[in-house]
């Protein structure tokens, strides 16, 4: 009994990050959780975490322990659930990262709805725009939107997304409409700046005859990545669509972003015929061979709301 409970308590100041708040989870002091620590410790005869006033950091050691030790932790706790009468039950502590802006949109809403489902499990929920490092950070699930880069991340697909051109009714009234992706030069093309993550441009998909007026490479010769330029451009997506919707030109945005403006008839698409390919929205999340069963219901649950086909279009910015 004394071992499993030095493991949960390394398990549990390891994923809140202080023996303050591991304490306060158990309802003990926190002199009690730094002896248990301390006992774990000198019991493997490594160094599992480097403890300041601060701040707490795991080791190497710790870092690969903490794997192991979560996944017993949670394969017993599957198996007392699993002769209960309430048969299996999600439980701990689930630590989900995402895009602000999707985040805010498509996963935030979602987290209430999943702890109605298990109430045993509980959340954190990181929004941010930079690349956070999943396992190197702790996180048991990412939710990203786009291409992926190589990674030893384990990959779902979700949904598909698509980038498409939009524009208000009243611009379009006031200006025409593009017929090629060439004509975007004579428009107003609300733009991200160039200290935001799109660095490729607008992508196209035009025939191999006219890719040589783009920046199309060898293995994908069809698409062609534009860089229109326009009087506004901002670093934040969310300002660009609220732009494209005041009127102020036309936009590059994501089918989750603007799907519902489509449907309710404040924004249009042009250039519908030149849209590229569609590309995804992921979790990822680390290679374990064993997934916390919390983890893999949470993304069963996402992968499901995103499949239903009227999920985007009722999203409301």
């Amino acid at each position: 009994m004394d071992k499993l409970k030095q493991l949960e308590t390394f398990a549990s100041v390891a994923t809140r990050g202080s023996l303050t708040a591991a304490a306060k989870a158990e309802g003990v002091a926190p002199a009690i959780i730094g002896r248990r620590l301390d006992a774990l410790e000198a019991r493997l005869g490594v160094k599992l975490m480097v403890r300041t006033t601060r701040r707490i950091s795991l080791t190497h050691e710790g870092s690969a322990f903490l794997e192991d030790c979560q996944r017993l932790l949670t394969d017993l706790a599957n198996a007392e659930a699993s002769v209960s009468a309430g048969g299996v039950k999600a439980s701990g502590h689930l630590r989900v990262t995402a895009p602000a802006g999707f985040g805010r949109r498509h996963v935030a809403p979602l987290v209430p709805r999943f702890r109605e489902l298990h109430p045993e499990v509980s959340f954190s929920l990181n929004l941010s725009d930079r690349v956070v490092d999943v396992a190197g950070e702790g996180y048991d699930c990412a939710v990203r939107v786009g291409d992926l880069p190589d990674s030893s991340l384990v990959s779902v697909r979700l949904a598909d997304n698509r980038r498409m051109c939009v524009a208000a009714p009243s611009y379009l009234q006031r200006h025409g409409r593009p017929s090629t992706p060439a004509d975007l030069a004579h428009f107003d093309c609300l733009t991200l700046s160039s200290d935001a993550s799109q660095t490729r441009g607008w992508a196209f998909r035009v025939n191999r005859g006219e890719a040589a007026a783009g920046d199309a490479g060898p293995a994908d010769a069809d698409i062609v990545h534009l860089r229109p330029g326009g009087p506004l451009d901002c670093s934040d997506g969310q300002v660009l669509r609220e732009w494209c919707l005041a009127g102020y030109g036309i936009a590059w945005r994501s089918t989750w972003e603007v799907e519902a403006d489509i449907a309710a008839g404040r924004l249009e698409t042009v250039l519908d015929e030149f849209a590229a390919p569609p590309n995804g929205i992921y979790a990822l999340f680390p290679q374990r061979k064993h997934l916390a069963l919390r983890v893999r219901l949470w993304i069963d649950f996402l992968k499901h709301h995103y499949a239903q086909p009227d999920f985007w279009a009722g999203a409301r910015g």
